[in-house]
């Protein structure tokens, strides 16, 4: 009875790795009809072939910016964050994890990392403003209040000043909890042209 099972668990498992083996043509290349009997319509097909995939997930380009831009992202700060902060980055200084510690300082609490605030800048500029593609050179920061587990920070990132022949972007940057400012600062980056990539 056992080895029954097995035989057809063993003849299931065989089935399955039949329907799964991608076909292929007298050239080697996968054959596009067993993709298209598996679902996919001749248009999906020229569709996927003529995806610029760099073009599609890039952001603005240098030609794309002027001044008065900006863009947000809005997180709420967790304990676990917190926690992942301090492993990534190696700062276990109890202020941030430690709650007996921090209760003594003038905080009176675990308080999140500086730069866990701050890299929700770089969140805003590598993913909306400028976007993918964009490389930061320069980032100065002034930290002006705590951020604790539970708060909700409000990263903002506004172009001041755009050089496009230089290629480069300046941006002003802040942080802010419940409308308080509690990170400020301003970036340069390098964006690239439209005119690099035809």
């Amino acid at each position: 009875m056992a080895s029954g099972a097995r035989l057809l668990r063993r003849n299931e498992h065989a089935h399955i790795l039949r329907r799964s083996k991608i076909q292929r043509d007298a050239t080697g290349a996968p054959d596009i009809q067993g993709k298209k009997d598996a679902g996919m319509s001749d248009a999906a097909l020229a569709a996927s072939k003529e995806i610029d995939l760099f073009k599609e997930l890039h952001g603005y380009f240098i030609e794309d910016l002027e001044p008065g831009m900006s863009e947000f992202y809005s997180r709420t700060v967790t304990e676990a964050d917190i926690v992942m902060f301090a492993g990534i980055s190696g700062d276990f200084n109890p202020l941030h994890l430690n709650k007996q510690f921090s209760e003594k300082t003038h905080f009176g609490s675990t308080i999140a990392h500086g730069m866990l605030t701050a890299s929700l800048i770089s969140t805003v500029v590598g993913t909306k403003l400028p976007g993918p593609g964009a490389i930061y050179m320069a980032q100065n920061l002034r930290f002006t209040a705590p951020v604790r587990a539970g708060d909700t920070a409000t990263a903002v990132a506004t172009v001041t000043n755009v050089d496009k022949v230089k290629r480069r972007v300046a941006l002003d940057t802040v942080c802010l909890v419940d409308g308080d400012v509690v990170v400020k600062g301003d970036a340069l980056l390098l964006v690239q042209s439209r005119t690099q990539f035809g």
